[in-house]
């Protein structure tokens, strides 16, 4: 592999199908798991130190998500949320499960001790999916590093602006609870994000009120972002 990136098209093909406005088709996938396990399999051969730093965190977000659907697959049908997976002693989070980069890691090891760390770009948090409604949604194509910024934005402003995810009533903003558990990522500062990603009625009630605006956290909903 070089700077150029990874062939994500064996990927490609089954997000396409399967993967409408966010809503996840696990019995297609499962249907066509070996296409799957082929992509994994180019992720797991795939020297990410050889890549662009780009292309390196297109690699982390396609594998983060890529893992997660597998480790649906183990159970479904039989799967109701990703948190059925775990175990009272280790979240799903925490299982060795992703080949990666000659080592077997975890998918909390990508999220937090690879991709936030190495990149500090809170827009990961609309990237990456751990396959429940409150998610933001799963992109139906790959990540590549040669448009990452334009996806990472759209992917940000879709759900920022998505009112099923976050609403303005009053001066009380309902956010997603990922503004709580990574506020520090947002710089502390939630409502500046929103306002650089808002449209519309939105972005003007949020500028009309800002020094107003209190937040609010929703509850998340852990079923799965399945059909």
């Amino acid at each position: 592999m070089s700077g150029e990136g990874v062939d994500n098209s064996i990927y490609a093909e089954p997000l396409k199908k399967y993967v409408k406005n966010g809503v996840v088709d696990y019995q297609g996938f499962k249907n066509e798991e070996a296409k799957l396990d082929q992509y994994l399999k180019v992720l797991e051969n795939t020297d990410p130190k050889a890549l662009s730093r780009n292309e390196q965190f297109a690699f982390y977000v396609n594998g983060y998500n890529a893992w997660t659907i597998k480790l649906i697959l183990s159970a479904y049908p039989g799967v109701e949320s990703i948190k059925d997976l775990g175990s009272f002693f280790k979240s799903p989070w925490k299982k060795n499960i992703c080949r990666i980069d000659g080592g077997v890691i975890t998918l909390d090891d990508i999220e937090h001790n690879i991709l936030r760390p190495r990149f500090k770009d809170p827009r990961v948090h609309f990237a990456v999916n751990c396959a429940s409604k409150s998610c933001p949604p799963l992109r139906s194509e790959p990540y590549q590093g040669s448009i990452l910024d334009q996806q990472l934005d759209d992917a940000a402003q879709a759900f920022i602006n998505d009112p099923l995810l976050n609403r303005l009533e009053g001066n009380k903003l309902y956010v997603s609870e990922i503004f709580d558990w990574f506020e520090e990522d947002f710089n502390d500062d939630v409502i500046g994000f929103f306002l650089k990603y808002a449209r519309g009625d939105l972005k003007k009630q949020l500028e009309a009120n800002r020094g107003n605006i209190k937040l609010k956290y929703l509850d998340y909903d852990w079923v799965l972002n399945g059909k």
